[in-house]
């Protein structure tokens, strides 16, 4: 004999409410959570703290700072590549910062949700 309700594998619609409201109360989480990140700012420095980044969770660059003695007019390869190692440092502690906090909210089990 046929089941009545059609609920696919058998699953209890108070169930799905359950999860539905679980979802959303994830999404809710992560969404402020995600705004809370953006308001960050992180610093970070290369050279001994000769070149600065300040980074907004945004990954929006919002102060460069260079100490004097690390602008060589003769060598201006090595302020490159302080510039770009305090960038990239400045950009993986957001990141980090970002994965930390979605772990609180998922327990984690990582980014995997299609919402």
């Amino acid at each position: 004999m046929a089941k009545r309700g059609g609920y696919p594998g058998g699953a209890m619609p108070g169930n799905m409410n359950n999860l539905m409201k679980q979802a959303q109360r994830m999404q809710r989480q992560m969404e402020e959570s995600q705004k809370e990140l953006e308001e960050k700012e992180i610093t970070a420095s290369a050279g001994g703290g000769a070149v600065e980044v300040t980074i907004t969770g945004k990954k929006e660059i919002t102060k460069v700072k260079l100490s004097p003695e690390v602008v060589d007019p003769d060598d201006i390869e090595m302020l490159e590549d302080l510039i770009m190692a305090a960038t990239n440092e400045a950009i993986r502690q957001i990141e980090e910062l970002s994965q930390e906090s979605m772990a609180k909210i998922t327990g984690g089990l990582g980014g995997g949700f299609p919402f």
